[in-house]
């Protein structure tokens, strides 16, 4: 081969030498000019096709496709269309990527971190949720490690473009991926900060619950919002008849769950959850309702806490793979509510297996946040873990070990769900900000205020007012 082509090159020099002129024209028309605008270079790259471009001032935004191997390990076996957005800035800055752990806002939103490196972007959505879905859908294929070389085959394409630090980033379930993304693929990431990212290391043992329960808040709160879970099931019966009328009126029904009884019941055991994950415990506890508020008043709080649409069937597809996940890797929170057992009707009924279709087998693998955990205490490198201390889903956090390095746990005093650098004491967060600019291979002149780089914006830093009202990271 090496002679063939030896032998061609001759030849090429001997057709050059005769007609030097006529080679020299024939090439410059052949010639291809390298795409120079960023759109035309992103989709250059095989398999990415473009869905739709925003206007944004300062960027170019992109919602994307890409197509991925339904299984990695057997890419013969059929792809699908995976959906991510590009918040362009400039090559030359480094670059977040951002993982939500569900389906990918289409909404012009930087991440705290994109703000505070004032870098470029790339969301991705998680592996089915729709529209990301196989079809088939062969739910095996729906796992920590396949999720993982989504976004490493991703990252991989797009380094070619963007080839200057990369720091990975996401929030409760998306800093649970954004974690996985590192335990699998330790190198590709320069840092990574992982918001409210909790780690159930022990499916079986959620004692760290039942004590956060036990002493969050003061004793008033706390006394409160259980007297209020008792009079919510106390008055069951005319609740489920507002719920069933309310669901007849907005065409919600309840096959997967079982009825709507089993579905106001489940709401009910949620409610101290949803409470503490996201409501301002400054003010929210004084607005808890008394035992003596009408229904309407009750309803209506139920509602703001829960979600009445949270375990219709409406409500659960969109939310499906996360509670597959939670029945078969992730692991999910247990916690006791024993001043509601006399009025439970279906004991045991909230976790979520209750919440997937039967046809849809689930099992249970015990050493998968084993194995991320073992990883995180023990080769953790440039890696930060930002809890709330009010945060339920903090009970059960990541920890750093001996053998971690350049790698902190920050915890945001009375924090919430939505707890972030910007909310961590000064000399936290004054830290948090310094390492996370130097793993993105910025430099902080000596003795200069340590502040993100890009200033606030309204809209573009707007946090997403969706709710997620179910029990969930």
């Amino acid at each position: 081969m090496r002679k063939a082509i030896r032998c061609l090159l001759s030849l090429a020099v001997l057709i050059g030498t005769a007609s030097a002129g006529t080679a020299s024209a024939t090439a410059a028309t052949a010639a291809k000019p390298k795409a120079t605008d960023i759109k035309d270079r992103i989709l250059a790259i095989p398999g990415m096709s473009l869905v739709q471009e925003k206007p944004v001032d300062g960027y170019r935004f992109f919602v994307l496709n890409y197509t991925q191997p339904i299984d990695h390990q057997h890419p013969s076996k059929g792809t699908f269309q995976q959906r991510l957005t590009l918040l362009h800035k400039s090559v030359e800055r480094p670059t977040v990527f951002f993982t939500s752990g569900y389906n990918v806002s289409t909404d012009v939103r930087r991440s705290e971190p994109t703000q505070i490196i004032d870098g470029n972007q790339v969301s991705m959505e998680y592996r089915f949720f729709t529209p990301s879905r196989p079809q088939p859908a062969d739910w095996k294929k729906l796992n920590i490690q396949q999720a993982a070389n989504d976004q490493h085959r991703i990252f991989k394409a797009l380094h070619k473009i963007y080839d200057q630090n990369w720091i990975a980033t996401g929030g409760s379930k998306g800093g649970m991926t954004a974690t996985y993304y590192r335990r699998f693929f330790p190198d590709d990431m320069d840092g990574t900060v992982a918001y409210v990212a909790p780690n159930d290391v022990n499916n079986d043992e959620d004692s760290a619950y039942d004590r956060f329960f036990r002493t969050v808040g003061t004793a008033q709160c706390r006394k409160d919002l259980a007297t209020l879970e008792r009079e919510a099931l106390l008055r069951r019966g005319e609740m489920v008849k507002r719920y069933t009328q309310w669901a007849k009126e907005n065409k919600q029904t309840f096959k997967v769950v079982g009825n709507v009884d089993k579905a106001y019941e489940v709401l009910v055991t949620d409610l101290v959850f949803g409470f503490w994950q996201y409501q301002p415990a400054a003010t929210a506890c004084a607005e808890v309702p008394k035992k003596t508020a009408s229904t309407d008043e009750l309803w209506k709080w139920i509602d703001k806490i829960g979600g009445f649409n949270s375990y219709t069937d409406q409500g659960l597809e969109t939310n499906m793979p996360y509670y597959y996940q939670a029945g078969t890797q992730l692991g999910e929170p247990g916690y006791k509510y024993d001043h509601l057992k006399d009025l439970l009707r279906y004991p045991g009924i909230n976790n979520s297996r209750t919440f997937v279709p039967r046809d849809i087998p689930m099992k249970f693998e015990k050493n998968a946040m084993r194995d991320v955990d073992r990883w995180v205490r023990h080769n953790a490198e440039r890696m930060m873990f930002v809890n709330g201390e009010w945060d339920p889903w903090s009970s059960e956090p990541f920890r750093l070990g001996a053998g971690s390095e350049d790698s902190y746990v920050f915890k945001v005093p009375g924090g919430n769900h939505g707890s972030n650098i910007a909310k961590l004491r000064e000399a936290d967060r004054k830290k948090a900000t310094e390492r996370l600019l130097d793993w993105a291979g910025l430099d902080v002149a000596p003795g200069a205020k340590v502040t993100p780089q890009a200033p606030f914006d309204k809209k573009l830093d707007k946090r997403d007012e969706t709710r997620l009202q179910m029990l969930r990271p």
